[in-house]
């Protein structure tokens, strides 16, 4: 083999590795920090996974909010309408959280079972719209809302 010759397959090797490398490193951080969305049964069933972040998601259960102590710590009650899981989240929560309002929270299962919340995130109805855009769009003809 020519000398030149060996010196490309050699550099191209090397390029080959670096690729796979850096495509490794990629899935690896992508991997990493993937998080999984689980509902209340799938977490009472003992499908989400304890000590590892994921998403949490359902309705806030009426009259479950309680505020112990003069802390910032909020505990409460999210269900799916079948199953019920404990949230307690320290921190100030978002202006649209309230009882019966569907949240999303991150966080991790503790041994008890309780759902410790990083953070807390309120949703809101997909239907919704501002009554101005409302309005403006049933005066326009053919607007397709059908008001």
């Amino acid at each position: 083999m020519k000398p030149a010759r060996k010196q490309r397959l050699i550099l191209i090797t090397l390029m080959v590795i670096g690729a796979s490398i850096a495509t490794a490193f990629a899935l690896k951080s992508f991997n990493d920090n993937l998080m999984y969305f689980f509902s209340t049964t799938d977490v009472v069933d003992g499908k989400a996974p304890k000590d590892t972040l994921f998403r949490l998601g359902g309705m806030v259960i009426k009259g479950s909010v309680e505020r112990p102590g003069d802390g910032m710590m909020v505990r409460f009650k999210l269900t799916d309408f079948s199953k019920e899981v404990t949230v307690e989240y320290t921190g100030i929560l978002p202006d649209l959280f309230r009882e019966g309002q569907g949240i999303v929270a991150h966080g991790k299962l503790n041994n008890q079972g309780v759902f410790i919340a990083e953070e807390v995130l309120a949703k809101h109805d997909e239907n919704y719209m501002p009554p101005e855009v409302k309005s403006s769009l049933k005066n326009q003809p053919n607007s397709g809302t059908g008001q």
